[in-house]
């Protein structure tokens, strides 16, 4: 089985991933971009980490009253088809490094497992998990730098597919501490159903990605997950 290109499974189950940017380490304080970024663990069982910004040297601002200035909050879900990429590629800490040169901005990008190792909807749920960390205040740089009256959910492709199903969760679900998600930034995001597959081909890649990935649950491309028109019932 694979995704030309993209990712290969061999017979006797090791996968090979076929893209990809390679990781990179965060930084604090850096002398180029004048960003700070790091890593947190969220969650052991199930492990979910993410990749934390602070853009505009607020860290070296120590004795600065502007060093307790509340940011908007970000909670970022990367893209890669559910199947590939990573918050600690170097792919999206360029992407951040441009973002947060013209935003002033608190960004947390969350690392959650991938496919087919971990079937969907497992990111999902991390996701989700990783909103409510965020919403408890359990990180000094959230703590002392976010403004929680400000908090918005964002991804590209995949990652904004993931960004809206968390929003409509948000909607229906209380997070800790009264946090409510004021509104999602969502780029190219991944969507399917099965009007759309009428007018796309068996061989497109989208097509093929989600038949590959789709949830254990089933439902096809009909799925709410992958259509937001959908009737079926999360």
């Amino acid at each position: 089985m694979e995704i030309p290109n993209f990712l290969r499974v061999h017979k006797d189950g090791t996968i090979e991933r076929l893209q990809g940017s390679p990781f990179v380490p965060p930084k604090l304080l850096d002398p180029i971009t004048n960003l700070s970024s790091k890593d947190v663990v969220i969650s052991d069982k199930p492990p979910i980490s993410a990749r934390l910004y602070l853009p505009n040297g607020i860290l070296s601002q120590e004795d600065n009253l502007s060093n307790n200035l509340k940011l908007p909050i970000l909670v970022y879900f990367h893209g890669g088809g559910f199947f590939f990429e990573s918050a600690f590629s170097q792919l999206h800490q360029n992407y951040f490094n441009a973002f947060l040169s013209v935003a002033d901005i608190l960004v947390v990008v969350v690392e959650y497992r991938l496919a087919p190792e971990t079937p969907l909807p497992a990111a999902y749920h991390e996701c989700w998990e990783a909103l409510k960390w965020v919403a408890t205040k359990a990180d000094p740089w959230v703590l002392k730098h976010g403004d929680f009256d400000r908090v918005f959910v964002g991804g590209d492709s995949a990652g904004a597919n993931i960004a809206h199903n968390i929003a409509i969760r948000a909607g229906a679900e209380a997070l800790p501490g009264g946090v409510t998600v004021l509104g999602a930034v969502v780029s190219h995001p991944f969507f399917l159903g099965s009007k759309k597959i009428g007018s796309e081909t068996e061989e497109s890649l989208s097509v093929r990605v989600w038949e590959f990935i789709q949830p254990c649950d089933g439902g096809g491309f009909d799925n709410s997950l992958i259509n937001p028109l959908s009737e079926i019932v999360k």
